[in-house]
């Protein structure tokens, strides 16, 4: 199931707590990657390919939520997984990384991994593919850009390397999934994207990120109107609440005169 990438970054968010986030990504010469091979969670991120078994991936990442270190988390599922020799899997979690490819996993196929991120394929035109996964993301780890952003950055270096070998296969696809510990007013539009029948999933799922971090600016931007045009009405509303009450108190102050004349 070609390459894929899995991060863990920690972060201090707005409010000056320190966070983590993971991320995953992938892609491949075969349609729908994003239904079968990424997976997070604000605990870690899987990737799960080669001769696909999805249940190493959601139960991977059910796992880390439990509390296992992803290294005896997806080491404990490939043991019960009889079809571990065809299988690719690789994860981090807030401690660690793990890596595996099944010694019957198909050519070229192998992994690399570095202290906060894991690569993986199969079924590439050569080691050089994964290697510039791996150098790309190094390059900008931890950069200015979105995690989004960086993840599409490393699977074009990938795919500019050759990437999947099957050229044969022209509809491929695309996928991104970002999950954090940050507990956030509004999640990004562009942490869980995906482009799942294509011919250019690269600069598809590229283009489908842009058009949801413009969706959010405006989004944010009509957010912060309608925040500013309630907060104008109730300044409104408290000054002709204290109109009202400036007359009242001139009113009774006049009628008190009046009836001291009477007197």
């Amino acid at each position: 199931m070609t390459f894929s990438i899995c991060v863990r970054e920690e972060y201090t968010d707005d409010e000056g707590e320190r966070q983590t986030r993971f991320g995953v990504a992938v892609t491949t010469r075969l349609p729908g990657v994003g239904t079968l091979c990424p997976f997070a969670s604000e605990n870690g991120a899987v990737a799960t390919q080669s001769l696909v078994n999805v249940e190493l991936g959601r139960k991977g990442v059910a796992y880390l939520d439990d509390g296992l270190a992803v290294e005896d988390a997806l080491q404990s599922l490939l043991n019960a997984d009889e079809g571990s020799a065809e299988r690719q899997l690789h994860g981090v979690d807030a401690d660690g990384t793990f890596t595996f490819s099944g010694e019957e996993c198909q050519g070229w196929y192998g992994h690399t991994s570095g202290t906060n991120y894991t690569v993986a394929g199969n079924l590439l035109t050569g080691e050089a593919v994964i290697d510039a996964v791996a150098e790309t993301y190094e390059a900008d780890a931890f950069g200015d850009a979105p995690l989004a952003e960086r993840l599409i950055d490393a699977l074009a270096a990938g795919h500019e390397e050759g990437g999947d070998k099957r050229e044969e296969l022209p509809i491929q696809s695309a996928a991104l999934r970002v999950e954090t510990t940050e507990d956030r007013e509004f999640e990004p539009y562009y942490d869980d994207l995906r482009v799942d029948a294509t011919e250019t999933p690269i600069a598809d799922l590229r283009e489908t990120y842009e058009a949801a971090a413009r969706g959010q600016e405006i989004i944010l931007e009509r957010y912060a109107e309608e925040e500013d045009d309630d907060e104008s009405d109730d300044a409104d509303a408290e000054a002709g609440a204290d109109d009202t009450e400036d007359g009242a108190e001139t009113e009774t102050a006049a009628g008190g005169d009046g009836e001291t004349g009477q007197e």
